[in-house]
């Protein structure tokens, strides 16, 4: 029997302090070869400092770390040899045009595949001619995106890659991802857009107040919450309350709602059955009830607090690496 693969990420109890405040509380993650991780939770969560430690580019409290089994604190320049990175507020130098920071940035890693570069720029309606200076938040986004697409990379760590992209480009931006899942690279995804996490990833990981509080496939993260059932036409409805599986059962002037567990849908369905129901609306389980399910409560972020810390603060060099 194959040894199972080493995970391209893997952190356990990671903790990360800055100053009195805590941006890290403990965080596992782990992260297999060839998938596309979705990395959810609201600002302040905790994601970006997570990706800054991935990056070699801060030190964590505690907790130990791993990037292709190196720690990228103690072997930066070995680890990135085979990471892209996006931010997702994409800092870049004024004076020089598109072209030339997209010279830029390849040229870290090696330079771009020209055929690639120039079919990105194309795909994401690029003028690489004018200034960055002259550049909105989409279109600095886009510089960051296609360095970071233009030369492949065994991993890449997009932070909220998809800000200031409108409808268009952002359909672009997923192709791409998928692109390079094809071919066989790691994609560790933070978002907050849960749609575009649904459509990419293959396992997600919910952090909230630095901890990670699920973890796994979306199929197995569905089965944690409850599909949502509207139906009108009832006689007595009342007694679903007594069907197995079945939560807040709501009777309004027209119609019953209630909640049902995923392994009870069918005796549920069987219990509903009668001549007199006129109408029958099911909600599947989605990944945004179980997102709002664990941030429904809170009322506090904690990486807010840091964002003005040196340690944290983005450079202007740090559009895509």
């Amino acid at each position: 029997m194959n040894a199972p693969a080493q995970p391209v990420i893997e952190a356990r109890s990671l903790v990360k302090d800055f100053g009195r405040t805590r941006a890290l509380d403990g965080l596992d993650l782990t992260v297999a070869p060839g998938e596309v991780h979705g990395f959810l939770g609201p600002n302040g969560a905790g994601k970006s400092t997570t990706l800054r430690i991935l990056l070699g580019l801060i030190r964590p409290t505690a907790g130990a770390v791993r990037v292709f089994g190196l720690d990228p604190w103690a072997d930066p320049v070995k680890a990135h040899l085979d990471i892209a990175y996006v931010p997702g507020d994409v800092s870049l130098w004024p004076n020089l045009t598109g072209g030339e920071v997209l010279d830029l940035l390849t040229g870290l890693r090696g330079g771009a595949d020209e055929k690639l570069r120039r079919e990105l720029i194309e795909e994401f309606e690029f003028d690489p001619r004018k200034k960055a200076r002259t550049y909105s938040k989409g279109n600095r986004q886009k510089v960051a995106l296609i360095a970071a697409f233009a030369r492949p990379a065994r991993l890449y760590l997009l932070d909220e890659p998809s800000a200031g992209l409108d409808p268009l480009m952002d359909a672009v931006f997923r192709r791409q991802v998928e692109r390079v899942s094809r071919d066989g690279a790691t994609v560790l995804l933070s978002s907050h857009i849960l749609s575009e996490v649904e459509q990419l990833c293959d396992r997600v990981t919910i952090i909230r107040s630095g901890t990670a509080v699920e973890s796994g496939t979306l199929g197995e993260l569905r089965h944690l919450h409850r599909t949502h059932f509207r139906v009108t036409g009832l006689a007595d409805p009342l007694r679903l309350a007594a069907l197995p599986g079945v939560h807040n059962v709501g009777v309004g002037t027209s119609a019953v709602e209630f909640d049902a567990d995923s392994a009870d849908i069918a005796a549920v369905l069987a219990g509903i059955a009668e001549p007199g129901i006129s109408s029958l609306s099911v909600t599947p389980p989605s990944l945004e009830t179980l997102f709002l399910r664990h941030y429904s409560n809170d009322s506090s972020n904690s990486e807010d607090s840091t964002n003005n810390s040196p340690a944290t603060t983005n450079s202007t060099d740090s559009g895509a690496v």
